[in-house]
């Protein structure tokens, strides 16, 4: 059973940043179904209005929710001020994703009449949020479906719950009801109910594979649900035929260890042309070095924090371990400097020799090696994964990169970019374990609202000619 509360500690301190008690399901799903029809029944016009207050209220509120995420978090100030410009900007590109994702239409049809096309939203949707983005990622979730006419339960990560609540506060404070976007702190108990939940309409994830894994085999048996889910991946990335080492180095390093390496897109795996692997190895170990691992506050400023939590930190020092145990080669050994608190060093290991090399989504910054010869093997090494997120191909010719493109099975492929860049203009999801072909972003409006098609007229006029008796 869950705890009667649920506490939030910074993980760069272990001090307390919020508790609080754990909700009803129940009462949040009975709270929503009543708010949704007179939220859905509203012009578009105005829904767009009202996320667009809530846009402003969260740059109101910017450096407050910055600061919030950063300590509950841990991740650098830097980096949670990003998050709250990803936040704001959300607002216009579901605006655009929806006008042009659901558009209405109109065709002609038989006697004069039109064929239509609209859009209804699914009801009530729960939104559950990770806590390595958590207010940009369920945010994602949360203004598309508002848009559409959705009601929303929010359920964040029981690691994150005060920045969910100050993100909350934000639509509220534009005028959104409190009905209609509603916060439900628990945990996984929690969490489960919700998804099980008669009254839910749909279950819009972002997180692990595991988790995503569990509700989509809850939800099996009821095709009249929605289930959109992000998860996780065991990303590549394949350095082929570069003459520019050092910014191949800098993407290496970008994609494997932004955020402590805990982003969905980081790269997991970097496969690499044995003619290359000297020297370039030298080089990402060389600028891994140099990374400052540091507390959010910190000056200068830490390229990385740390990880969420202590049990997070012992898992990924564990999973090294392992790798070394079973045949890895320690580039760049693994370091926690203080057992009470989750900061680890970058850490880099060739995983080559490594027999049954373990598929799972290692959530930190530990990034394995393999040494190939030529570029099937690249690919194939790349594919040798149930995960599909993201992929990138650092050097190779523009003949490479179209033969890259078609073979990696992955929902955002890169040519001499990280793996973790994605545009906001695109979609973004994978397919294996990391999704369930719904991808969010700019494809979210699909997945928020279904399509309605009509034959209409103004007057009834019908006529059968043919198979009747004479009158």
């Amino acid at each position: 059973m869950s705890s009667p509360e649920i506490v939030s500690y910074e993980p760069a301190t272990g001090a307390e940043v919020w508790r609080g008690k754990l909700g009803n399901v129940d009462d949040v799903v009975d709270r929503a179904r009543r708010a949704w029809p007179a939220w859905a029944a509203q012009p578009l016009a105005n829904r767009i209005e009202l996320v667009r207050r809530f846009a402003n209220e969260v740059r109101k509120q910017s450096e407050e929710l910055a600061t919030m995420i950063a300590r509950e978090t841990g991740k650098p100030m830097w980096e949670a001020r990003t998050e709250v410009e990803s936040v704001v900007g959300k607002v216009e590109i579901s605006i655009r994703a929806y006008a042009e994702r659901t558009a209405q239409r109109k065709l002609d049809n038989a006697l004069q009449g039109t064929a239509a096309l609209r859009h209804k939203p699914h009801g009530v949707m729960a939104v559950l949020g990770p806590y390595n983005f958590p207010a940009h990622l369920p945010n994602g979730h949360i203004v598309p479906a508002l848009i559409a006419g959705n009601a929303i339960i929010f359920k964040p990560s029981e690691k994150t719950p005060a920045t969910a609540e100050m993100l909350v506060r934000c639509f509220h404070r534009a005028g959104i009801s409190a009905a209609v976007v509603q916060l439900l702190i628990g945990g996984p108990d929690e969490g489960q109910a919700l998804v099980g939940h008669e009254g839910i309409d749909g279950v819009l994830f972002t997180g692990s594979a595991h988790t995503g894994i569990a509700i989509n085999r809850r939800l099996a048996i009821r095709p009249d649900k929605i289930v959109a889910l992000e998860m996780g991946g065991n990303n590549p990335m394949v350095v082929w035929d570069t003459p520019k080492l050092t910014d191949a180095a800098v993407l290496v390093v970008q994609s494997a260890f932004t955020s402590a390496g805990q982003r969905c897109t980081a790269g997991r795996r970097l496969i690499v042309k044995s003619s290359l692997y000297d020297p370039l190895i030298a080089e990402v170990k060389r600028l891994a070095d140099r990374i400052i691992v540091g507390a959010p506050f910190d000056d200068p400023a830490p390229f990385m924090g740390p990880v969420i939590d202590n049990m997070a930190a012992d898992g990924l020092t564990e999973s090294f371990l392992y790798l070394l145990s079973h045949g890895g080669k320690a580039i760049k050994h693994m370091v926690r400097t203080d057992d009470s608190l989750p900061f680890l060093s970058p850490a880099i290991i060739d995983v080559t020799a490594v027999k049954d090399r373990p598929d799972v989504e290692l959530f930190g910054p530990l990034l394995q090696v393999v040494q190939v010869n030529d570029f099937d093997e690249a690919i194939a090494e790349a594919n040798n994964t149930r995960f599909g997120l993201s992929a990138s191909l650092i050097g190779g010719s523009p003949q490479d990169y179209n033969r890259f493109w078609a073979n990696v099975r992955a929902g955002v492929i890169n040519w001499n970019r990280p793996t973790n860049g994605a545009s906001s203009g695109a979609p973004f999801g994978g397919v294996g374990l990391s999704g369930n072909h719904r991808p969010s972003a700019y494809y979210a409006a699909d997945y928020c609202a279904y399509p309605v098609a009509s034959n209409e007229i103004d007057q009834p006029r019908a006529l059968i000619g043919v198979g009747l008796r004479e009158d």
